[in-house]
């Protein structure tokens, strides 16, 4: 194993996305992630489709090399088995309430007391601060109350909608990520660990309002809110003659040179509204009515190559399936089609970093339930009587139990 956080080791005591997404980065980067499932598994095991039952698409692409143990925190022992396996982690993660943590003898101040170094990180709905500490949360309402589905409807005219991902506990995934690999670095240096809380709902304000607090920073407000931009009805692909094409017209070098290429070159010197960034974002309705009418006159592939002899950045609108195509894609490596041990043919999504060093690895693939179970009580050093105990006693569960 030659990532850069090799020999770190990783409880991870969170399901759906959120949590998983940022222990598979942690995974990626070497770090021995032990899933820790519960009785019935991760929810995502369940969400389709799929090829075999407990093995959903979901789970599969953010679980890869991470090992499953099944323990039942419920009951006693299995809390136990828990603190044991804390006492010699490096991080525990968790995204579950903090309320909820602490009912299961699990809060911080419980695993401090075994590991007084460790990276105790918890990604939930709200700062434990304010009156909202103790509510659930979910990608969907963290949006709404980030504003995402007001700014998606004041940018199209139409009914306010959420982003078509699951946006919200990804991008607080990867703040969860950052977070923990910045506290153990801190350890590093001092030897002290601590707890570390990443909220949903704050973590994604800090992405919504560094765009769209626009006028609404100054006191007293000097402009509405909303970078306007973001919020143009017509920003968004244009059409051509024969589909859609991803244009960025933006800094005045690419306007004179866009503006040469179609022949119109006078624009940009007699018609204010084009003649700097300022005018052209006060009006961004007009300039993009303007860009919409021209692109529609050519086909892609004539627009393609009058564009990348222009300098002017542009691609094709992909699909899934374009993606799937794509020759630099391929050219990478980036998506193989790999052999999963239980699921068969399958393609593999690429570690997205690239390293001089300490090279990230796929190690293995997402587990089954339950699969690791008795080699890592084993690793801590449960004897063959007491594995068999928990086994007999459902406490813990091995695969195909």
């Amino acid at each position: 194993m030659s990532g850069p956080l090799t020999g770190i080791r990783v409880l991870d005591l969170s399901s759906v996305i959120m949590g998983p997404y940022a222990s598979q980065q942690l995974a990626d980067l070497g770090a021995d992630v032990i899933k820790i499932e519960p009785p019935g598994g991760d929810v995502m095991r369940q969400a389709g489709p799929m090829r075999n039952p407990g093995m959903g698409h979901f789970y599969l692409t953010t679980n890869r090399n991470k090992r499953s143990v099944v323990l039942d925190l419920k009951r006693p022992a299995g809390r136990e088995a828990l603190l044991r396996m804390a006492s010699g982690s490096d991080v525990l993660l968790y995204n579950i309430r903090p309320q909820a943590m602490a009912r299961l003898g699990l809060g911080y101040d419980d695993v401090k007391q075994v590991s007084p170094k460790i990276i105790y990180a918890g990604a939930y709905g709200f700062s434990q601060r304010g009156p909202y500490a103790a509510k659930p949360a979910y990608d969907d309402l963290i949006q709404g109350m980030c504003g995402i589905p007001w700014l998606s409807g004041t940018a199209s005219g139409d009914k306010p909608r959420y982003a078509p991902m699951v946006l919200v506990d990804r991008v607080v995934g990867l703040q969860l990520c950052n977070a923990i690999t910045a506290a153990l670095f801190f350890r590093e240096r001092t030897g002290i660990g601590q707890r570390v809380d990443v909220p949903m709902f704050e973590g994604m304000l800090s992405i919504v309002l560094g765009e769209h607090l626009a006028g609404r920073l100054y006191e007293p407000s000097t402009a509405p809110a909303g970078y306007q931009r973001s919020l143009a009805r017509d920003r968004r692909p244009y059409e051509t003659s024969d589909g859609h094409i991803c244009v960025l017209v933006y800094n005045d070098k690419h306007w004179r040179n866009f503006l040469a290429a179609i022949g119109q070159p006078d624009i940009f010197l007699n018609d204010p509204r084009f003649s700097s960034q300022g005018q052209r974002l006060e009006h961004i309705e007009h300039v993009y009515g303007f860009l919409g009418d021209i692109f529609r006159t050519r086909s892609t592939d004539a627009w393609l190559g009058l564009l990348d002899e222009a300098d002017i950045p542009a691609a094709r609108m992909y699909s899934i399936d374009d993606i799937l195509s794509d020759p630099h894609l391929l050219q990478t490596g980036y998506l193989q089609r790999v052999a999963h041990p239980s699921e068969g043919e399958m393609l593999d999504i690429g570690i997205p970093t690239e390293w001089s060093h300490s090279v990230p690895e796929h190690r293995h693939y997402a587990p089954l339930l339950g699969q690791d179970t008795v080699e890592v009580l084993r690793e801590f050093d449960y004897s063959e009587q007491e594995i068999q105990a928990l086994l007999s006693e459902t406490v813990a569960r091995g695969p195909g139990c």
